[in-house]
């Protein structure tokens, strides 16, 4: 399996601290059966600054810790790039990077609101011919609010990644009944684990998968697995035909 987003480099981001704690989360994600991971460090964020040239050579070295602890997993490099003002500053000092060097990019957008400038970098980066991955906007207090915001965001060509995580529970039932909400309305084309640690934000792919495929079928579960591959091969993904949300009324979703 790949997991697209995932915050395993050690001590440059808010996961593993130690390099111990590095090989355990590598290898607890081995055993889930999970052999590729795009590491996404915050960058932009207000507490982390993590530049492309960092990353790359950052992951370069964990590869090879890895290879030496006999772990057979593969790290790739990328971001997870809070929105902002500065962006496209950023991206022209080489500062940015999309998935493996690709044409995805991760964009985070804040938890509390949906900012009104949005939909102009949406439009600004697919002009530059990369593609945001908007992630786990399921934990947008904006989109749920108004779930639309989200339709529109994605009928202009981004693509939304939701978290595992919520798709188990993890941040309880709200959270998850505006994950399969989005998925109701054809609005996620990733799933990916958002792990930091092998205890509270670990991976639990395969138990997502499980739900999904209880709630929608085998077809919906190969469908966030193939989008992954084809994004990791350099392949244009799948995408379905985005259906339009009411927005919230009376705290009801």
């Amino acid at each position: 399996m790949i997991d697209l987003h995932c915050h395993i480099l050690p001590f440059i981001d808010d996961g593993p601290k130690t390099w111990s704690d590095f090989l355990e989360m590598a290898r607890h994600a081995g055993k889930q059966g999970i052999k590729v991971i795009y590491t996404t460090p915050h960058h932009m964020n207000g507490y982390y600054i993590n530049t492309k040239n960092d990353i790359l050579k950052y992951v370069e070295q964990c590869n090879e810790q890895l290879k030496m602890a006999n772990i057979h997993v593969q790290l790739y490099p990328g971001q997870e790039v809070q929105i902002h003002k500065e962006l496209f500053t950023a991206l022209e000092k080489d500062e940015i990077l999309t998935l493996n060097n690709g044409k995805y990019l991760m964009l985070e957008l804040p938890s509390s609101y949906v900012p009104s400038y949005t939909h102009e970098v949406v439009y600004e980066l697919l002009l530059k011919e990369i593609t945001p991955i908007i992630v786990h906007p399921e934990r947008n207090q904006g989109f749920i609010e108004n779930g639309q915001l989200l339709f529109d965001i994605v009928l202009e060509g981004a693509l939304v990644q939701i978290t595992s995580g919520s798709m188990i529970g993890l941040f309880g039932r709200k959270i998850r009944s505006f994950t399969e909400k989005i998925i109701d309305h054809r609005l996620a084309h990733f799933i990916a684990t958002d792990a930091h640690n092998t205890r509270s934000r670990t991976f639990n792919l395969n138990e997502a998968y499980e739900i999904i495929t209880k709630l929608y079928g085998i077809q919906q579960m190969y469908y966030f697995r193939e989008n992954a591959e084809l994004l990791h091969n350099g392949n244009q993904v799948q995408v379905e035909q985005p259906i339009p949300m009411r927005k919230k009324i009376l705290g009801l979703f």
